[in-house]
């Protein structure tokens, strides 16, 4: 939370028109912390300097710490406490136990790699590698702009404004001090000092530095609370080491006071009620649940669960999906849940089975996200942090979250899908959970469920299994986000395609808040994303960083999850804008196991120009076949390497280029790109086939000329397929009669008899080789030795 603005008559009145239509309570409570920040400011309320002992005495509770006499009376009680209880595998030892062993070797390897950086003064954040900000350590200093935050009272830092103080996601991820989690676990492995030697002088340096209330480091609640945290885990994991002295611990006590009433009174209630209010919650909770010694702790603990248990039906859909439509700040929310169950239950505290029902949907849905290697597609916004550091592994990597999860909340297919235990289910479990992760994964009890349509949240998600070599897409198909919309991208009805775990075709991720208003917009576009243009302009419009001036909200016309194929229809009024009649229909066909089919259908009353997108994986190159299909090389280590690109339909020659793909916040590279573009009035489609490939399997592709309608003709080993697509619900000539919305007729050759069809459509009915199929929605058949075995709302006959 932060108040900006001032006290003149001119800002005042701005900011009440901009408080318009809000309602008591929210104004009621914007005016308090306004007041309260004011007061601070000039000194009259709360800290403004360091705490004294006898400020600090005043505000412990001794039935907890005891006769308390001195900073090492109190360091000697926090060595020698077995309650509150933390997470298991830190006081135990477990983790650093398993982290010696010659098993480990490599995960040990990783990690006293990065602790070894961290002596060294170079720090990898976000998307950036080497980071260097100074020895001491300038903690309001953003080295990439060069540019310091200034030092006032937190509430007057402009701290969006990139000209004046950098980028603030650079400042604040080393302020969030998650490199102590680094060190501590490196310490805990070797009890090498050197490593609590940097904790102890980098942490006395901060507090040199950021007195209580003034500088950029108070500036954002949801950074104080992620500070805290990494603060109570580095006195959890150094809590033996002699370098964490009794003064330090007394004072790192101080600060995290003002932290926890800092929090309590600057809750993002109204200014960002997404996962800055639940990690500030998750913030105040972890402060009571470990410091019981201070007297607000109990206050703390449950006005910081109360929220969390409010929010997360608020957030999180009936089906699963966090509301923001932004993938990784979904993972954020998982972890931030399973943090706070992890702890209450800990310490015996009570945690309600409607709140583990919601955050088991929450965790459905992430591991339906996750792809073969563990991965999730990031699709909106991603800002590259964490919640904990507790293991050397890319952000998109959920597998300890799964892993967790299926100990937490008892849901073995979890830890199937994460397919593996990571370092951090051993800090968070200790070896008893990770052992029981491990079972898991070995009795291989994935779910049930392959493809799965989340309609609430807005995502369509095609797989053909759990397996390695499984294919995977998600298809962004409902609203543009919640509340300002601020992590959204103008990417309504994107694709995200991937292969055995291999990303195929990406969303370009986000690259930058503020640092460039430019970048920021392009990286929103819908350009930037696997989706339609019409006329140059995105679907959606923005209106500053984190807000918009138009929205476009995706919907499904149709679903269907087969075993033969599946797929979606979706439609956006986002070009209505435009004033030429303009509309977009997208249909997404997965060929199970074998490759995708996007048919983009646009109208418009005038000429104008539509123009479909792919951006290829970093590091893929891009081999031409003719002026309609390509192959794409990518850089998998293994299983598909190769991806069949072609094109049909109403468009010119395909289009390649290199565009930007930001593979984590603040790092960008090129990346090849094709687009599809039709030029005309009227309707017109866009028809793309992505198949992947092993290095010696070849296919091909053609459009063959009908009466009505079109057919594309998909040519694999052993298999011929005919993609039937209607216009205007008809598809006529080359020995077939549909009238429908589309169908797949399938031999093993092209002069073969039919081994299996689909078909689409609402009355729908086909004539094909003597064979009439008909469907009341969608339905698909296949040829057995007793006929025709039928699935969905359908029939197969022989006509003569």
């Amino acid at each position: 939370m932060t108040t900006g603005g001032g006290w003149r008559p001119g800002s005042v009145a701005q900011r009440l028109r901009k408080f318009k239509g809000r309602s008591f309570d929210e104004l009621r409570e914007r005016a308090a912390q306004a007041i309260s920040a004011e007061l601070e400011r000039r000194g009259l309320l709360g800290a403004s300097g360091q705490m004294s002992d006898a400020a600090l005495q005043s505000r412990l509770d001794h039935s907890v710490t005891g006769v308390y006499t001195d900073a090492k009376t109190l360091r000697a009680h926090f060595t020698a406490r077995s309650t509150p209880r933390f997470f298991a595998g830190v006081r135990s030892g477990d983790a650093a136990e398993v982290l010696r062993s010659e098993e480990w070797t490599t995960a040990r390897a990783l990690l006293l790699a990065a602790a070894d950086r961290v002596l060294e003064g170079r720090y990898d954040l976000l998307g950036h590698a080497g980071l260097n900000y100074g020895s001491p350590i300038d903690w309001h200093l953003d080295p990439v702009s060069g540019k310091r935050g200034p030092d006032s009272h937190w509430s007057r830092i402009p701290y969006l404004d990139a000209a004046r103080v950098g980028d603030h996601k650079v400042i604040w991820e080393i302020n969030r001090h998650q490199h102590f989690m680094v060190l501590g676990r490196a310490w805990q492995v070797t009890r090498a000092p050197r490593y609590a030697e940097c904790f102890a002088d980098q942490a006395m340096s901060w507090m040199d530095a950021n007195p209580p209330k003034r500088g950029i480091n108070w500036a954002s609640s949801l950074e104080v609370s992620y500070r805290a945290i990494a603060w109570l885990w580095a006195i959890e994991l150094f809590r033996e080491a002699p370098e964490l002295t009794p003064g330090l611990l007394t004072r790192m006590l101080k600060y995290l006071e003002v932290h926890g009433h800092h929090l309590e009174r600057y809750l993002s209630t109204y200014f960002s009620p997404n996962t800055h209010l639940t990690g500030e919650a998750l913030g105040l909770f972890y402060l009571g649940a470990m410091l019981p010694e201070l007297k607000a702790a109990s206050s703390w603990r449950e006005h910081g669960w109360k929220i969390l248990v409010e929010q997360l039906p608020r957030q999180v859909h009936a089906d699963g999906v966090y509301f923001e439509q932004a993938t990784y700040y979904h993972r954020y929310t998982a972890d931030i849940y399973l943090h706070a169950v992890m702890l209450a239950q800990a310490n015996d505290l009570p945690v309600a089975e409607s709140t583990l029902d919601r955050l088991r949907l929450t965790i459905d849905h992430l591991a339906d996200l996750t792809r073969a290697d563990g991965t999730i597609p990031i699709i909106g916004d991603d800002d590259g942090g964490r919640l904990v550091a507790l293991e050397q592994r890319r952000f998109m990597d959920v597998r300890a979250v799964l892993a967790t999860a299926s100990v937490v909340l008892d849901r073995a297919e979890y830890a199937a899908v994460a397919g593996m235990v990571t370092e951090e289910v051993y800090w968070l479990l200790g070896r008893a959970g990770a052992d029981d992760a491990n079972r898991s994964i070995a009795a291989a009890r994935f779910p049930e469920h392959e493809s799965k349509l989340f309609a609430a949240g807005g995502y369509a998600i095609m797989r053909d299994g759990w397996h390695a070599n499984a294919l995977h897409a998600v298809i962004d198909s409902g609203p543009l986000g919640a509340l300002n919309c601020g992590h959204a991208h103008s990417d309504a009805l994107s694709v995200e395609l991937a292969a055995g775990g291999c990303p195929l075709i990406v969303d370009p991720g986000t690259y930058s808040y503020t640092s460039s208003p430019e970048a920021r917009d392009k990286f929103r576009h819908s350009s930037a994303h696997n989706t339609v243009t019409i006329n140059n302009e995105a679907a959606s419009v923005p209106a500053g960083p984190f807000s918009w001036q138009h929205r476009a909200d995706a919907r499904v016309d149709a679903w269907w999850a087969g075993t033969l194929t599946d797929r979606i229809v979706g439609s956006h009024p986002g070009f209505e804008r435009l004033g030429i009649g303009a509309s977009h229909q997208r249909a997404v066909w997965f060929v199970r196991g074998a490759y995708w089919v996007i048919v983009d259908t646009v109208t418009s009353s005038e000429s104008s120009q539509a123009a479909a997108h792919f951006h290829a994986a970093l590091g893929s190159e891009v081999e031409q076949q003719t002026d309609r299909s390509a192959v794409l090389r990518v850089p998998c280590r293994a299983g598909w390497r190769r991806l069949f690109f072609g094109a049909a339909g109403d468009i010119e020659p395909i289009l390649w280029g290199m565009d930007w793909v930001s593979p984590s916040y603040g790092s960008r590279d090129r990346a090849p790109y094709a687009r599809l573009v039709s030029t005309g009035a009227g309707t017109r489609q866009l028809i793309s086939v992505l198949c992947p490939q092993g290095e010696f399997v070849s296919v091909s592709m053609h459009e063959l000329p009908m009466e009505k309608g079109r057919m594309v003709v998909v040519n694999r080993q052993n298999t011929y397929d005919q993609l039937l697509l209607a216009v205007d619900g008809r598809v006529r000539g080359g020995g077939v009669d549909l009238e429908g919305d589309g169908a797949l007729v399938r031999r093993s050759r092209e002069t073969g008899p039919i081994d299996a069809m689909a078909l689409y459509g609402a009355g729908a009915r086909l004539l094909v080789d003597g064979l009439v199929m008909t469907a009341r929605g969608a339905a698909e058949a296949e040829r057995d030795v007793d006929g025709w075995k039928v699935t969905g709302d359908g029939a197969v006959r022989t006509v003569s």
